[in-house]
């Protein structure tokens, strides 16, 4: 399935170049060569859901936007009812997401305009050892995902297969949500949180259970829009992945520590330490609990 998805990709454009000569030719070969844009038809088949998925984005950003217009939530207009911990054991790094526009993980998305990715980077800034096409070779792979705190699960996705990886940035989503498998977790009224891209079948909770904070929910995944393994963490006003608002966060306990040879892995400029308030989190550190 992915050599078809992989092959349309690049296919499909030999057969729009093609029906672009056919304007100015009248060449027997251009136009058996259009029949290759067929493979346009091939890629949205097998990316339906993606498609699916980013147009229930788009009505969702209107939603959001249209209810609170020039007031969406922020770090000066909004504090959490709840402290949260972060949603893993041990160290790992932020490599999206901040409280800010300019270090935002998706600020034109409303409800991930504060998400977080996590992963687990090496001291040589690497986030795998072995073949990088394997999902099982990522550190972060199969790690125990945690309630961030105490809450009643009100949604859950549980059957997607992981994503394949083709090179950086590349790669093919076999789920039906672009957050591939999922956890709603409801801490307060209008505070939800979302932890995303979960391994197939590793969710041990159920809608309807009360969780305790730092309870093992999950088991970190590729499945989703998942460029390679990690966990996507949100917090939001209410419990559609789509239509809410995205909230920033407050972390009770944590500690911020610089990565080696972070640049390695991700280039982009990122807020310095300093700036950084207490409680909260942005990309190009490791953060970690503190007990």
């Amino acid at each position: 399935m992915h050599h078809i998805y992989f092959f349309s990709k690049y296919a499909k454009w030999l057969g729009i170049i093609a029906f672009i000569g056919t304007l100015f030719s009248n060449s027997s070969i251009l136009k058996m060569l259009c029949l290759f844009g067929l493979f346009v038809l091939i890629e949205m088949a097998l990316d339906f859901s993606v498609y699916k998925c980013s147009f229930l984005q788009v009505i969702g950003m209107l939603k959001v936007n249209k209810k609170y217009k020039n007031n969406m939530p922020s770090v000066d207009n909004y504090k959490c009812k709840v402290e949260y911990d972060l949603p893993f054991k041990g160290k790992w790094t932020a490599v999206n997401g901040c409280f800010t526009k300019e270090y935002s993980h998706s600020w034109g998305i409303p409800t991930q305009r504060y998400a977080y990715d996590f992963i687990i980077l090496d001291e040589n800034g690497k986030s795998y050892n072995g073949a990088f096409n394997q999902s099982e070779n990522y550190y972060c792979y199969d790690r125990d995902v945690l309630s961030p705190a105490d809450g009643v699960i009100v949604e859950v996705l549980n059957n997607a297969k992981d994503s394949l990886i083709f090179k950086r940035g590349q790669f093919y989503s076999r789920a039906k949500h672009i957050a591939g498998n999922y956890v709603v977790i409801k801490h307060d009224k209008q505070e939800y949180s979302t932890l995303a891209h979960l391994k197939e079948d590793s969710i041990s909770v159920a809608v309807g259970e009360t969780v305790s904070r730092g309870q093992p929910i999950a088991k970190c995944g590729n499945t989703g829009n998942s460029t390679e393994p990690h966990l996507h963490f949100q917090l939001q006003t209410g419990q559609s992945f789509y239509s809410s608002a995205g909230l920033p966060i407050h972390f009770k306990k944590i500690l911020l520590s610089n990565v080696a040879n972070y640049e390695k892995f991700d280039s982009r400029p990122h807020m310095g330490i300093s700036q950084i308030p207490a409680g909260y989190v942005t990309r190009g550190f490791n953060a970690e609990n503190l007990q």
